[in-house]
Parts: C-alpha cells; sequence; structure tokens
C-alpha cells in the first residue's frame, strides 16, 4: 500500500502583523526562550562558521539516537511520531463508540481492529489471495493479460505500469487518462548498474522473491528458478525505463494521444479491453508519460511465454500484499525492504504500521477528528497571514531581479498573485459511504480500501479538475506544491513545534515554518515549476534570454550539489535534487526578506544571547536535525529528490549574505563561499 503511486509534489516588503501574540516582549522571551531555540539541542564546541548543521542541531541528534526501527530520525520524524500517537488515540476512541452500522467511525474501528488480529492473520496465510490466484493460473493466453491487468489495477497492485486520473498539464481544467512506467521491486538503477551495492540489492532482491514464492507453497528449487525469472522479466522493464532525472522532465514525459494512436503503437496490447475492464468504454485522450516503455512492454507481449507472464502477476500479487499477510510473510518484507534497502534493525509497534494504514484508507475521516481536537483556529488565521507576507516578499524579489526582462517579470507576478493557499485542512470532507470495510480478513479491508481509492481516481476522468481536493490528509507532516492547481498546502499536522510555534518570536516561525512557505513557493519557479503558467497549465512564459540565464544561475547549485560527499567517494546529486535546492535557497531568502520588516528585525535586540537573524537561521537548521544510517544515506542520495538533511542547511546557507553577517563569516572559514561563486536565482 505505501509503494503505490502517489502523485503530489514533495515541500513582503511590507509586513504589518508580527506573528507574536499580545504578550509582553518580557514575556515572549521567557516562554520561547527554553522551546524554540535551546542550548541542549546546540554543539556550541563547533564553530558555526565551519559546519553550521553541527553547530545548530549537534545537541538534538546526540539526545535524538536512531531507533532501531528508523533508518533515519530527524525533527519531521519526531513530530510524525508524536501525531501517530495522537492518530491512535483518535482511532482507539472512534473504535469504542457505538456507531451505527455502516458509519465512519465504524468503519475506523473495524480496519483497525482488523489489522491488529494478528492471530487471524496468521491463521489465514494466504488463505485469501487463492481466489485471485486460481485466475492467474486460469490465464490461457497473453491476449488475457491486459484485462487482468486492468482488474489488478482496480485494488491496487500495478504490474508493468501506473494508470490513474490526472491533470491535463496543457489544459489543467480537466482530467486525463494517464499511463506511466513501473512494474519494477527496486529502483531502475539497481537491476542495470555494476557497482558492489547495486550486485548485492540485486542479489538480496532475488532471495526476497524466492523467499515469497516458498512461503506461498513452492519448494525452495523452483521458487529459486521463479525468481530468476522474475529477475530477468523486470530487468527488460529497466532497461526500457526513463531515469529518474528524465522523469523529473514534464516535457518529455507529456505525450497525449488518443486510444487509436496508442493502439497503434502497442498493437499486442488491447487498451479498449483494458479500458473495458474498468467500465470506461472512452477513455478519450491518455497521456502516455514513456512512449518507449510501452513499445516494449508490447514486445515483451509477443516474446515472452505465457508462463512467465502469470509467474509475474503472481509475484505482484504477492510482493503488494505481503505487508499485510502473516508474519512470515511480513518479516520477509521488512528483511528487504527495511533492513536491507535502508538499514533498519527492527520493524516498528504493529499498532504504529496500523494506524499509518488507516490514515491511508480512512485517511480524511480521521483528519476530521484529529482537527477538531488538535488544531486551533488561531494557527490557520496565523499561517494565512504569514503566508501573504511571503508572497509579498517574493514579488519584491522578482521585480528587483536583474536578470530577468520586464515581460516574464510580469508573467512571473502574475503566477505569483494566482497561487492558492490551503491550509490545516480541506473546507468539505471526503464522503466514505461506498467504502466497505467489514469484519473480515484484513487484506480484503486494505483491498477495498484500495478499491474506494481507484474508483476516485477512475471518476475523474474526464471531468473537470476539483481544485478544493487535497493530496495530503490533514494529519500529515509535510507540505507541498501542486504546479497543476498552482497552489501550496500545509496541512495541520506540520503547523506544530519546531516547524509553527503560535507563542514564539518572529524570528523563529520566519526561520521555520516560513522558510517551509517560501520553498513552496518557489517551487512554482523551480526547474520544473517555472514550465506552468498561472494557471497551472504547462507553458513556456519565458523569453529565450530569460530561460539561458535561469539555467546558467540554477547550473551554480548543480555544481556546488555534485561536490558535496555524502559518504564515502558518493557525491550527493546535484541535478536531481536541483528543484528542491531551488526551493530551499528560495524559501530562506523570501522568508528571511519578509522578517526584515518585522518590528523583531527592526530593533535588532538579544534574546537568550541571539540577535534576531541568528535566531532564524538556528530555527531553520533546528526543523533539518536527523540521524540516518549509511544505507539510508546511499538510498535517499540515489531515489530521492530532496538532499539529505546536512546539506538542506550547509547547502544553501553559504550563498545567502545574511548568513555571513549574522554570524561574521570570513574567507578563512569553512563555510565560506567567494560572492562569484554564490548561487544567486530568485
Amino acid at each position: 500500500m505505501k509503494r503505490n503511486l502517489i502523485l503530489t509534489l514533495m515541500l513582503g516588503s511590507s509586513i504589518l502583523f508580527s506573528c507574536n501574540n499580545t504578550s509582553t516582549e518580557k514575556e515572549v522571551d521567557e516562554k520561547v526562550s527554553s522551546k524554540a531555540i535551546d542550548l541542549a539541542n546546540m554543539d556550541t564546541l563547533v564553530k558555526p562558521q565551519d559546519n553550521f548543521y553541527d553547530y545548530a542541531t549537534g545537541g538534538w541528534r546526540k539526545n535524538n539516537p536512531l531507533k532501531d526501527e528508523y533508518s533515519r530520525y530527524g525533527t519531521f520524524d519526531a513530530l510524525a511520531e508524536s501525531n501517530v500517537e495522537q492518530v491512535k488515540g483518535i482511532i482507539e476512541n472512534a473504535a469504542k463508540e457505538k456507531s451505527n452500522a455502516g458509519s465512519v467511525n465504524e468503519k475506523i474501528g473495524k480496519f483497525y481492529a482488523s489489522g491488529m488480529d494478528t492471530l487471524a492473520i496468521d491463521k489465514a496465510g494466504i488463505e485469501s489471495l487463492k481466489e485471485i490466484l486460481a485466475q492467474i493460473n486460469a490465464i490461457k493466453n497473453t491476449a488475457e493479460i491486459p484485462v487482468k491487468i486492468a482488474e489488478f489495477q482496480t485494488f491496487g497492485i500495478y504490474p508493468l505500469f501506473y494508470a490513474y486520473g490526472s491533470p491535463d498539464r496543457k489544459n489543467s481544467e480537466m482530467m486525463i487518462a494517464e499511463l506511466s512506467q513501473g512494474g519494477l521491486g527496486i529502483d531502475r538503477d539497481y537491476y542495470l548498474e555494476s557497482t558492489d551495492r547495486a550486485k548485492t540489492i540485486r542479489a538480496e532482491y532475488q532471495k526476497y522473491i524466492a523467499k515469497l514464492f516458498v512461503l506461498a507453497g513452492n519448494e525452495q528449487a523452483i521458487a529459486d528458478k521463479n525468481a530468476q525469472t522474475i529477475m530477468n522479466f523486470e530487468t527488460r522493464l529497466a532497461k526500457a525505463s526513463m531515469t529518474r532525472l528524465e522523469r523529473r522532465d514534464p516535457i518529455k514525459t507529456y505525450n497525449k494521444m488518443d486510444l487509436a494512436k496508442i493502439q497503434a503503437i502497442t498493437p499486442n496490447f488491447d487498451w479498449k479491453a483494458f479500458y473495458k475492464a474498468w467500465g470506461l468504454e472512452n477513455p478519450g485522450e491518455i497521456n502516455v508519460e514513456q512512449p518507449n516503455f510501452f513499445k516494449e512492454v508490447n514486445k515483451m507481449l509477443k516474446e515472452v511465454a505465457i508462463d512467465d507472464w502469470k509467474l509475474y502477476l503472481t509475484w505482484n500479487l504477492l510482493n503488494s500484499s505481503a505487508e499485510y499477510l502473516s508474519k512470515d510473510f511480513v518479516v520477509a518484507n521488512f528483511d528487504f525492504y527495511g533492513k536491507t534497502l535502508q538499514g533498519k534493525k527492527e520493524m516498528k509497534a504493529r499498532w504504529k504500521e496500523i494506524v499509518e494504514n488507516t490514515n491511508y484508507v480512512l485517511g480524511e475521516a480521521v483528519g476530521e477528528l484529529y482537527v477538531a481536537k488538535y488544531f486551533p483556529a488561531e494557527a490557520k488565521e496565523r499561517m494565512l497571514k504569514l503566508v501573504e507576507n511571503l508572497r509579498i516578499a517574493l514579488g519584491s524579489r522578482i521585480d528587483n531581479l536583474t536578470w530577468m526582462s520586464d515581460g516574464t517579470k510580469k508573467a512571473a507576478r502574475e503566477k505569483l498573485a494566482a497561487i492558492r493557499v490551503k491550509v490545516g485542512y480541506p473546507d468539505k470532507w471526503k464522503d466514505y459511504s461506498s467504502l466497505e470495510i467489514k469484519e473480515q480478513a484484513y487484506i480484503l479491508n486494505v483491498f477495498n480500501g484500495r478499491k474506494f481509492a481507484f474508483a476516485e481516481s477512475l471518476a475523474k476522468i474526464g471531468k473537470p479538475v476539483d481544485k478544493n481536493e487535497w493530496h495530503m490528509t490533514p494529519q500529515t507532516v509535510n507540505a507541498y506544491y501542486n504546479p497543476a492547481g498552482n497552489e501550496i498546502v500545509f496541512p495541520a499536522g506540520i503547523l506544530q513545534p519546531p516547524f509553527f510555534y503560535l507563542d514564539a518570536d518572529d524570528a523563529v516561525n520566519y526561520g521555520a515554518i516560513g522558510v517551509v512557505i517560501g520553498h513552496e513557493m518557489t517551487h512554482g519557479f523551480d526547474d520544473q515549476g517555472r514550465n506552468f503558467d498561472k494557471n497551472g497549465n504547462m507553458t513556456d512564459w519565458w523569453t529565450k534570454e530569460d530561460a539561458d540565464k535561469f539555467k546558467e544561475r540554477t547550473q551554480v547549485l548543480v555544481n556546488q550539489y555534485n561536490n558535496f560527499i555524502v559518504l564515502g567517494e558518493t557525491h550527493a546529486d546535484g541535478q536531481l535534487s536541483l528543484g528542491e535546492n531551488i526551493a530551499d535557497l528560495g524559501g530562506i531568502n523570501i522568508a528571511l526578506d519578509a522578517f526584515k520588516l518585522t518590528e523583531q528585525a527592526k530593533k535588532d535586540e538579544k534574546i537568550d544571547n541571539f540577535m534576531p537573524n541568528q535566531r532564524f537561521f538556528l530555527a531553520y537548521a533546528k526543523i533539518w536535525g536527523q540521524n540516518i544510517r549509511d544505507e539510508e544515506i546511499l538510498r535517499r542520495t540515489k531515489e530521492d529528490v530532496h538532499s539529505l538533511g546536512r546539506w538542506r542547511v550547509n547547502g544553501p546557507l553559504p550563498n545567502v549574505a545574511a548568513f555571513y553577517e549574522a554570524f561574521n563569516v570570513k574567507e578563512s572559514d569553512k563555510m565560506y563561499l567567494a560572492p562569484e561563486k554564490r548561487a544567486d536565482i530568485w
């Protein structure tokens, strides 16, 4: 479930109102000193001019060592862990209530109870999968494969590719059908690279495949043979797949065609039968993100034996279900995806897994209860003011750009003004009346949850985009920018310390949640977001000269991050992480400009021996404090578009002039970067 496709994008020149409440300055100082900027979270033996990340977060990392269940543990994770505790209480209370039959609270309770009933789950084994396995075994030829894949996708299993509804990138008001490469159990590069790590992961993945086949009732020799077949099958898909970097390009992955055209380039795959199995006689226009991938699938339908196809479908069913079956399946799944890939030492408590899965299936229902209990209205009001202050700050920065022409500035200003803001929770809650959750096997409730989510996506195809829809639940500790909607979204879950304080000084709030806001705004103008206009349509609103200057300036960031060594001889990937690095740098500059116009910044007085600008940068660094295992460093560097926590601090700050002033950074210091080498974009 957690590996299913999730399509969301991850996170004034005048300020009239402070973020503080009406307390006196002395009262505010006493309230914020112990929790907003705390010396215990710092390592003051480290020079901030040499390593600001260690200086600002060294104490926190020492006091928060990695727990065995984590591959990475940072402030995001700490807050998420606290939220999970809160959500657990909400779910348990909902389960205890005597609710009407079919009520959403009853569904929450029944789903959670089915997941916690490990005795019944262990006793059932794979009993609940036997009907589907029989259907796979009954397949006679590859002509039946498209319909079977379509059926699989209705309950959240995605062999070969992902298919779903998405806004048309060139007509963001309408939803269209989308097809995207998939079908792999590990990252594409692991199948193809010759590094020692890639070889190890391939070997362990093949053992994992065999293990699941053994647990499903196969002899070891047969399971080993099956595993080799699956590796051969998926390696062929990997060779035809775009790289992660290529997939970041919204232009290259926009290839709209009708059913007749896609049928013409893939004649062996019956797309009409595929969509008909969904109940969609005419899907209309379809965006095929990777045409060459689908051409290879077309060849494989002709060249790969039907028994191998049946094995591949069986593997997809087993792998997608393993987390929700008996303990032996769960452990095998964790041993590979948790231990081998991420370096985790042990599984998290069962109840945490089930809370997370309940959040997935009934997220907004749980979110409505969460907001009522934990999200104060005042927080939303303050956030909206902060957002508008940062909008003004970014507008001022656009006006003052020396490298951009007036025409492009005008379009950028229009896009900025059009950004929609969502804070806390949706205005209208999701209707779960059609979701069927019963006292039955846990995996069947999981499948029903997936069917509900799929039906939602299917129903949108060919219809206007719902601009009020959220793509994260309110209890999520995260934020996002959605280019198709030209909107920034901040769920209630992140609007808590250390990101947002109701009673902290402005420096802290602008340095933490203020930078998060600026980060999400900047995504509208990063290397990918800049391709979309104020209405969320993919159009080129730049002059060629401005676009060339933008690329030249962003290349400075690429080069900087490419030089960062993350572990051993492994360097950061400056190109893969470019969008997030642009957003980090932009977010800092925007929030800093907005903060400069507050009363606190103008007075420039110390609180707990730190000047306002110092508190700003300390608050920023604090949100990226994290401990992380070597395996996770390597995995994220390859797979994640975000830089590691250390480089989200030590990466952008040498490019910010105010940082030099705040901490007296000199040319002889390690954090120093010569002015001509600094990135200057937004």
